[in-house]
Order: C-alpha cells, then structure tokens, then sequence
C-alpha cells in the first residue's frame, strides 16, 4: 500500500491543514485500492502559492537556473524505474510503456530543455531598446492522469529554467507517480518553496490554483470543458494562461503513399497507452480506391495487440485507467453502432471478470460528423474514413473542433508537406518523421492555447520587458 499523508510545501513534506480527508487510488488491472494521498483545500494552496511567491527572485542568475535543472534531471534519473511500477500500478500502463514513453520520453525532455537554456538569449538591442525576457513568476500547474509524470516535466522543468516558482495539482487517478518524482525533486534540494504540491479535487484545489490572484501563469493540461473552466478562473485574476486540451487528430494516407507503413504505425499511435492520448491519431483517413486493402491492413495490425495484465511483459494493451473512463469509451462505443457505423473489430464487452478491459475497437463505413468521429474518445477506438481526393481529405481533417496532432503520408515529402499544411493542426508527423522534444507541441482550435517542449515552451514562462535608452 502507498500511503502519503503529506503535502510537498515549502521545502518540505507538511501535514495538511485539514488532515483526514485522502483520495483513494485504485489499480485498473484489479480494481483494488493501492494507496492514498491527502485531499487538500483552498487553505493548503494558499499556503503553497505564499512558499512559491516567497522563493520567487526575479533577478534570478541563469547558472542557478540551470543547477536547479540538473539537480532535478539527476534525481529523477535515480527514481525512474519506480516511478515506471507506480505508472503501471495506478493507471495500467503495460511496463514496457511505462519503462520507456512514460518515464524515457519525459527525461528526455528535460534534457532539451537544459540545453535551450545555454543557448537562449534572454536580452538583445532594438534600435535604442534593450529587450529583456525575464521569470514570469509563480505558475500554477494542473496535471492530468495518462502521463503523469511526462506532463508534470513538462511544466515543471521549463518554468524552472524560466526562473519561476511553481505550485503543481496532479490527477487524482494517478497521483502516486508525481509524489515519488516529488521525493527526487526533496533528494535535488532546490530552494524551499520553489517546488510545492498539493493534492486534492480539481472543484477545490484546482479551482483554488487557477482562480488564485497570487498565481501568476497557469497552465493546464486535460480536456476541453475543464480547460474552459480553468481560463475563467484565471481571466478573473488576469493570470496568464496556457491550456493543452483534447484531440481528434487525423492520420492522411493519400494514395500514393506506403500504406502498409502508415497503417502500421497509424493503428499503434492510435492505440498508443490505451488510446489514452491526446495526441493520438484516431481517425485514419485512407482513400476510397484503397479502402477495402487498409481495412484488411488494420485488422491485421490491431490483431497484434495483446490484451491483458500490464505487468506481463507480452501485453500491449493495458486496461482503462479508472472505472469512470472504462464506461465512458463503452458508450461512445454503443453510440457509435445505433448511429450505423459498422464494427471491424473489438467492441464494448468486458474482457475478463476483473480489470477494466476492453479489445481495441475499429470502425469502418463512420459518417465524419458523427459523435465517434467528431468527440475525443480516450480510449482503444479507431475509425477508419474514406476519402475521394486530396481537397476531400483535408476537408475530413478540419472538420472536428480540434486540432492537436496528426500525420500526413505521401509518396514524396514534398507532397505530403503540402497537404499537412493545409490541415489546422498544432503538429504534424510527415511520413512517419519521429518525435521530438525540441519540437513545439500544442494545439488550434478547442485543442487549446500556448506551446509545450523546447524553446516554444520555454518561452511560456517568460515576460518580455522593454527598457528605452539614451540615443
């Protein structure tokens, strides 16, 4: 059992103010409670945000900035694999996800955002200007569920190298993974109060964090409708805001591309952590002349995905990761069978007596403007959607609210790029190019505002001043 009863305040862990009230965190694959962390209030975020507010120097040295960062890489770097163990155990990442995109990536992030900073410039001269950039100040973070510990770094470790303080609220379902980074962020010994987090329900601590009129930036990550409330909270108090919200990106397979490579590597980006992914490729637009091929290519593809306890090494396909997430892809699933899109593989049925389950599931013959086409399902679900011409499957592509991710294969890049530019998407992946974490990330559209990862995402945490000089 993973018990945690302290908040992460100040430098140190501290009770809270109101002790007694714990969340409890239930592992997906047996549906058992495996730990507990405090439930917090306004009190305890307050108390949070005056330690960050304390520890904030705004005239901050780059060197301090960039020790603070390697003190965190370095500690992490120790708590890695049980940090990976926590992913698997409370939100039901197989362990090969877990040990690899859900801990490697998110290190490797911070790496490139360690060498962003001994490149950046943060003053130059325009005209008889001296333009300066400058730590924004406190940041409220508020983390979602799929990838714990990659969103946290992802907020944590660039504002840091801003020069900022930060307040964090990680996910209720998966907590337990942000409290052992925590443990490595004590072990890095930064200043007292430069990182602090507080645990608790997102209508209490989160609204406190991104309402508060001492939090200077907030950032979010989770889906549209919280993201909304979130932006009111924060225009309220004039807090700057960054949100990265939901998806329903499209993978474009024109015709002359390598179909059986882009199904391939479409079925496991869509698929991809339980389709737990905001980013995740879940429609696959293939043309009308090669439909009935790719259909057999991804029924083929989807076969590969074992099913099963995320411990084992052989499993691909974790369960859901909370009982509230295992229904709701159910229903999109029965929705989208009454509105008449036809059922290729998988289905709602729960596999198993135990575990929130469910066999990746594709639809064909799926209307555009329908729900399963149109909302973001989170979850092992893939539609597949003809297409006439290159005009007819940048229309499919835009016709969603969002626009987060995607991909666009080609025969040629050149063609492929034109294509992709046409799509009003945040990111796109061009014949397959890999990830980057220099890269900018972030969406257009409901998909939200602002730029994680690399200089982009530095640069959130930045305010730029002005200062006139003498001619």
């Amino acid at each position: 059992m993973y018990e945690r009863k302290a908040f992460y305040i100040d430098g140190r862990w501290t009770d809270p103010i109101a002790p007694g009230n714990v969340i409890e965190v239930f592992n997906p694959a047996t549906e058992q409670v495996i730990g507990f962390v405090p439930s917090g209030t306004a009190e305890d975020v307050d108390a949070a945000v005056a330690a960050a507010r304390r520890a904030f120097d705004p005239l901050i040295s780059v060197a301090e900035r960039r020790r603070r960062v390697d003190r965190i890489i370095e500690a992490t770097q120790r708590h890695l694999p049980a940090i990976a163990d926590l992913i698997t155990a409370e939100m039901g990442a197989p362990r090969r996800i877990a040990h690899g995109v859900q801990t490697r990536v998110p290190l490797a992030v911070a790496q490139g955002i360690a060498s962003v900073l001994d490149e950046f410039e943060f003053s130059e001269r325009i005209g008889n200007s001296l333009v300066t950039r400058e730590p924004y100040g406190v940041v409220g973070a508020i983390t979602p569920w799929n990838y714990p510990l990659y969103q946290v770094i992802a907020k944590l470790v660039p504002a840091i190298a801003a020069g900022c303080t930060v307040v964090l609220k990680p996910s209720n379902e998966a907590p337990l993974s942000v409290f052992a980074f925590f443990d490595a962020l004590d072990e890095a010994e930064l200043p007292p109060g430069v990182v602090n987090l507080v645990s608790g329900p997102g209508s209490v601590v989160g609204e406190a964090i991104a309402g508060h009129p001492d939090v200077d930036l907030v950032s979010f990550t989770g889906s549209t409708g919280a993201g909304r409330r979130v932006a009111e909270l924060a225009g309220r108090a004039v807090s700057k805001v960054t949100l990265e919200l939901g998806g329903k990106s499209a993978n474009v397979i024109l015709e002359d591309a390598d179909l059986g490579t882009a199904v391939k590597v479409g079925v496991g980006n869509a698929l991809l952590n339980g389709g737990q992914t905001c980013m995740a490729w879940t429609r696959m637009l293939v043309p009308q002349s090669r439909y009935g091929e790719a259909l057999e290519l991804v029924e083929t593809a989807v076969a590969r995905y074992t099913v099963g306890d995320p411990t084992d090494p052989a499993t691909r396909l974790g369960p859901s990761a909370c009982a509230s997430q295992f229904e709701t892809v159910r229903g999109f699933i029965d929705r989208a069978r009454g509105d008449g899109a036809r059922l290729l593989t998988g289905g709602s049925e729960r596999i198993g007596d135990t575990g929130y389950y469910l066999a990746p599931t594709v639809f064909a013959d799926v209307d555009p403007m329908s729900e399963i086409a149109q909302e973001e399902v989170f979850g092992p679900v893939l539609v597949v959607i003809p297409f006439t011409d290159d005009d007819d499957a940048v229309r499919i592509a835009n016709c969603t609210p969002y626009g987060l991710s995607g991909a666009v294969w080609a025969g040629t890049d050149e063609r492929a790029i034109d294509v992709a530019c046409r799509v009003r998407t945040g990111q796109l992946d061009i014949n397959g190019g890999p990830y980057n974490p220099l890269a900018p990330f972030g969406g257009y559209k409901q998909s939200g505002f602002g730029r994680e990862l690399g200089r982009f995402g530095f640069e959130e945490y930045l305010q730029t001043r002005s200062l006139q000089l003498p001619l």
